[in-house]
Formats: C-alpha cells, structure tokens, sequence
C-alpha cells in the first residue's frame, strides 16, 4: 500500500546523480530474492519506509562510507526549483558545485505548458510575467535576452461591471479621471489612504477586510475583488491580506497610512545605496509584462538545458533517511530501476501536500501543517474567433487592443477573467484571428471538476458573448481545455503561522538543511518566485559555508 507514492508521482521530482551510475546495484539498496534460473537473473525486492496514517520516527541511515555527498538536492524540476538550481550555479558555485535537481514528470517547467499549433501560440498554466530585475537576471543568465518580448505598456486593462466593460487606471494620476468608480467612491479611497478611515483591528484582516476599511467598498468591488480572481482565483473574504499582498499591506503598517507608509517607503529608498544595477539587463518601458517569442516554456527548457545532466527526469522519489551525521539519503525509481543520492542539503519546490506525504516518516508535525494549505481548480480555455467578431465597440483603430479582462463574481459571469493574448504578445495567432485565454474556477467555483471540456468551453463562450464578442459571431475554434484540479495555492488568513509551524517542526526535529521553497513559499506570482529562488539559493550557500558537513 504506497498512497504517497501513488500521490506523488503525478506532481514530484527525481534525480540520480553520476555518482551513482553503475553497472551493479547502489549500496543503498537491498537485493536479495531467489534466482530464477530461467532467465539467469535476480529477482530485486527494494525495501524502504513510505509515510502512512500514523506517525513513524524518521529513519536514520548509518552509512558514512558510501559514496561523496552531494552538495544539494532540489526536488522538482518547475519553475522554482529550477532557478534555484540556476542561481546556485551562477552566485554561489564556488559553496556548492554538486548540485542535482530531480523531477518525476518527463518533463521540466510544472505548471508553465506552452503549446504551439496550426500556427497558433497558446499558454495552458502563467500567461506573463513581471520583468523585475531578478527575473531579468534569470531571463539573461539563461542565454534568453534575444528572445524576451514585452507588452505594450500603454495596454488598457478592463474591468467588466454594470453595461460593459471599463478601462482600469494605469496610475495614480489616472483615477480621477476613468469612469469605473463614482465620484462620492473616489473621495472615500483618497481620504481612506490619507489615513481617515477606521484603525486596523488586532487580528490578521482578510483582503476584503483590510481594503473595504481602507478604500471604500467601490475600491474592493470593483478592483480589488476581480484582481483577486485573476491573480490567486481566490476569495478575497479568506486570503489573507498579510499573506497575498504584503508590501500594501506593510505600508499601512509602517507609515500609519497606505499613502504613509508609501511616503516612507520612497524616502528609504532614496536613503539607501543599491549596488549598480547590471547592464546586460534590459530596460522595460513603463509597467508592463514579459514572455518570450515561443511562450513561457522557453525559460524552464533553457535553464534545463544550461543544467544539462544535473536535471534527471522521471524520477520519482519514494524515501527521504537521515545520514547519521551526513545529511540525506534519498531513494528513487527511476527508468532504470532504484537509485539513491546522498546530499548535504535538499530543497523541496512540489506543491506543498506532495511535499507532506513526503516529510512525514521524518516528522509528522511538519506534515501535518504542510497538509493544510487549499489548492483549488482553474481551468485555461485557449479559444480563437476571426476578428470579425469582436463587437465595434471593443475595437481600438480597428483592432483588439489591451492586455484583457476582468470579472468580478457580482457580475453574473463564470469566466474568472480573459488575456488578449494575440493582442499581448507577437505571432500568437494566424492573421485575421484572435487568441483569447480565458480562466475559469478557482476557490469560488470548484465545481468546475465536474464539467467536460465542451461545456467549460460553453460558459466561456457564453460570458464573451456578454461584453466581448459579437452575440451573432459563428462558433469559436477551441484551441486547448487544460484543467488544473489543485491549480493555485491559496494564501489564507493564518498562511504565515502554517508554514513558520512547518519549518519550526523540521529545525525542531533536527533536519538541518532541509529547505521548504515553491509558489506556496514564495508568492504565486511566476516573477516571485524567480525572485524568491535567488533568497533560497543565497540560504543554502549560508548553510553550506559553515561547513556542517565536511
């Protein structure tokens, strides 16, 4: 009975290092069986500790002899764990040269899935990203200057709400001026972010909570609400304000007032002194979003590639010993039958329920909180209409203009919200078409799970049909239906103590270098976790400069 195992083939990381190839069994593994002599060949049982309802002592591996430690191991092979393979391999290589990375999909990238066909471009998981310096860095380091794109940063954004759809402010100096709030609703969000506006209480305040307090139900209703669907396809009544949008939430903190704390938070900037900043690094202009000219998977395949034979494959992890003294032993299958490496220090990047089935033989307590964040559905429906269709009064100089879409839950529509995505990007679609990637789902709209792919198709035709597309247009041409039953980690009220419980657990228990990293660490954002990969590579080198283990 192996449920953790079964679990985690679908989502882990695997690696075998080459230290381990050989021609005969690792000493790691237990080979014994009667021959049979038919075939002349060993029947190989492989024998090791898999979690289960109840909670085990961790497994202590007496083997000081066995083969050289690596220097760490990173288990998943997305996004997170591969730039923080990248950067330990390009700021920190000189601490920590043996790196491996391992994932148990035959494929890099997680979540982020480009497709290409009949001459469309189309992203099943992240669509873009923020092009900040850290994920410039990691843009460049992986040899994919020339091949970065950026949107338009003059793109509108909409908002549907009442009769149709209505352009969001780029700016501050935009809000006086854009129609998607009253009069009487603007006042409030000044005069709230002034600091006039009822205190905070003493308790972690929700994203509705803290934004209804501090800028008007309008604000909430029709920014910030939408902005929560698209970006975490979450409940704004239950994230939590701290967790999903800290730096807004610091400036109230800091500066007694959102205006405040942005007033302090400038002046500090001013004061401090920044390293100069790296030239090989492009200069977007104004706010904006990156992808690359053949889609998001560019990034994980040429980090991939530039990690070469430190990137294994299909391979699954089953076990996870201590070394006594020595750090980790980590058992796998893989393609080639069981295999074993043994690590100074590991870094888990799966999604965090993988990563509790995974952790309990070693303590229970940190799988237990591990098991408590909510992952739920979001489907990407990549559909195409010939321009003809989109309705006259969406078109800017003729064309579909703009970034996309957004829709808030008052507004009687399912779509979570929709990407120009043809309009966003170059050579997305063939001429004459539009590419539109529409979400649907989320924390508010599981049932999602129980629908095929043409009637999640249907709902998002029929929402367009509302404000986007013409109602009379002929049928769309679906692209990809891509459901992600546990999609996007949710940051609710309390995230914060969930996971500072996972990682007291780990140091409690004595697991030295063992590090907990990915989106539900992170931040979900694709750039964050970018950044958040530099963090966790420059602490494992900490940790490693010690010399713990020698």
């Amino acid at each position: 009975n192996l449920p953790s195992l079964n679990h985690y083939r679908t989502w882990s990381s695997p690696p075998i290092s080459h230290r381990t190839r050989s021609t005969n069994p690792p000493n790691h593994l237990t080979t014994y069986g009667p021959t049979n002599n038919n075939h002349n060949r060993r029947t190989t049982t492989f024998c090791c500790s898999i979690a289960n309802d109840t909670p085990i002592s961790p497994s202590i591996t007496n083997d000081s002899t066995s083969q050289p430690l690596l220097d760490c191991v990173i288990i998943g092979a997305g996004i997170s764990g591969l730039c923080i393979a990248q950067a330990l391999a390009t700021k920190h290589a000189d601490v920590s040269p043996d790196v491996v990375v391992t994932e148990a999909r035959d494929r890099v990238g997680g979540n982020i899935s480009t497709v290409e066909r009949d001459g469309y471009l189309w992203e099943e998981g992240p669509n873009s990203f923020q092009p900040s310096d850290p994920m410039l860095t990691m843009v460049v380091d992986s040899g994919l200057k020339d091949d970065l794109v950026l949107g338009d940063p003059t793109a509108p954004r909409f908002v549907l709400w009442g009769d149709g759809l209505k352009p969001v402010p780029s700016s501050p100096a935009d809000l006086p001026f854009f129609d998607l709030m009253s009069f009487t609703g603007k006042l409030r969000a000044g005069f709230g972010a002034l600091g006039i506006r009822p205190p905070p209480p003493d308790r972690e305040e929700s994203v509705e909570e803290f934004v209804r307090r501090n800028l008007g139900d309008e604000v909430f209703e029709r920014l910030i609400e939408p902005f929560c669907s698209g970006v975490y396809a979450g409940d704004p009544s239950k994230l939590s304000m701290k967790a999903a949008f800290g730096k807004v939430w610091k400036l109230e903190k800091n500066g007694g007032s959102i205006i405040g704390g942005a007033i302090k938070a400038i002046q500090a900037k001013k004061n401090s002194t920044k390293p100069p900043r790296d030239p090989r690094l492009p200069t977007p202009k104004g706010q904006t979003v990156g992808s690359f000219r053949k889609g998001q998977a560019m990034l994980p395949n040429a980090i991939s590639k530039s990690l070469g034979s430190r990137v294994k494959l299909s391979w699954k992890l089953i076990n996870i010993s201590k070394l006594e003294n020595r750090g980790y032993n980590l058992t796998y299958e893989t393609p080639n039958g069981f295999a074993s490496l043994q690590t100074k220090t590991v870094v888990m990047t799966v999604p965090s329920y993988v990563a509790s089935d995974l952790l309990r033989p070693l303590s229970s307590e940190a799988a237990e909180a591990l098991s408590k964040f909510y992952y739920p559905p979001v489907a990407a429906v990549s559909v195409s209409y010939p321009k003809e269709a989109i309705r006259d009064d969406r078109l800017i100089d003729g064309q579909l203009k703009g970034f996309g879409q957004l829709h808030p839950r008052s507004q009687g529509v399912e779509t979570l919200g929709t990407i120009y995505s043809s309009s966003l990007f170059p050579n997305r679609a063939p001429p004459g078409r539009v590419l539109l990637l529409n979400y649907i789902g989320g924390a508010t709209n599981p049932g999602i799970l129980s629908k095929t792919e043409s009637e999640l198709v249907e709902a998002v035709d029929r929402d367009l049909r509302k404000m986007l597309i013409n109602p009379k247009a002929g049928e769309p041409l679906t692209l990809g239906v891509k459901v992600w039953p546990r999609a996007i980690p949710q940051f609710l009220i309390g995230h914060f103590d969930i996971l500072d419980a996972a990682k007291f657990a780990l140091s409690e228990g004595g697991f030295r270098g063992m590090f907990l990293g990915g989106n539900y660490v992170s931040g979900v954002a694709l750039g964050r976790c970018v950044e958040s990969a530099y963090d966790v590579a420059a602490n494992v080198s900490t940790f490693l400069s010690r010399g713990v283990y020698k």
